[in-house]
């Protein structure tokens, strides 16, 4: 409930804000607010967290980081099944299931990804996307302290994924703690490189941070992108600089 209070609190003061800015792009009406938290997180991302996650990536060995991203993604596949059959997509919650079974057995736990060198393609939705599916609009893009590009939709679906994933229930609260720390920056980690480019390619990286948002999560809900393939790639760790002998 506190989460749930917190981010409606969120979305108020966002739809207060938009309705004394003036936006040139009619998805994102509340453009001022969004970029005064884009900034935000930006600076905290170029303060602490990417400096971490750079360590992270150079000085742990790869296998090691091959693993977290491993675990973290094969309790993920539980969730992403679940929204597999809330969207009526029986054949992908089915093969997530089974991708869930085959890893926490063979695979160590998680640690090892069988499932996909196995074929068992990896699908990545969430309760935004399947109230998208349900014919819920997106609303107004959105972006979140922390959290980065949304939209009102997205938003208010926060709550029921933070329910649905299961590391949530971990105890000890310590061990919770710890772990949602290294998965961030696991998966921080993961976007150094893209976050480069970023940096070098756009001319307004608001803009094209949230046109990319945009239209991927579009395409996610209309069946015109693969909700694996890129996802997929994304979450796979980049080879580490230091040796792992």
């Amino acid at each position: 409930m506190k989460i749930m209070n917190r981010l409606g609190s969120l979305a108020l003061v966002a739809t207060l804000a938009g309705c004394a800015t003036t936006a040139s792009n009619p998805q994102d009406p509340l453009e001022g607010f969004n970029r005064a938290v884009f900034s935000f997180n930006d600076t905290l991302d170029k303060v602490a967290l990417k400096p971490v996650a750079t360590a992270y990536r150079n000085w742990l060995p790869s296998f090691v980081q091959t693993g977290v991203n491993n675990f973290f993604g094969n309790l993920g596949d539980v969730w992403s099944s679940v929204n597999g059959f809330l969207q009526g997509n029986v054949a992908d919650g089915t093969s997530d299931v089974m991708r869930v079974a085959v890893n926490s057995t063979l695979g160590l736990g998680g640690l090892l990804d069988i499932s996909s060198e196995a074929g068992l393609q990896k699908h990545n939705k969430d309760f935004g996307q399947t109230l998208g599916k349900w014919g819920v609009g997106s609303g107004p893009y959105l972006v979140l302290p922390l959290f980065g590009p949304s939209n009102i939709r997205d938003t208010a679906a926060l709550p029921v994924d933070f329910y649905g994933d299961i590391w949530s229930y971990k105890y000890p609260v310590r061990w919770r703690n710890t772990g949602s720390v290294v998965r961030l920056i696991d998966k921080r980690a993961n976007l150094l490189d893209a976050g480069d480019l970023l940096e070098g390619a756009a001319l307004d990286k608001y803009e094209f941070v949230r046109d990319a948002y945009t239209q991927r999560r579009e395409s996610q809900i209309h069946g015109n992108a693969d909700d694996n393939g890129t996802g997929d790639k994304a979450d796979k760790p980049a080879k580490s600089k230091s040796t792992d002998e």
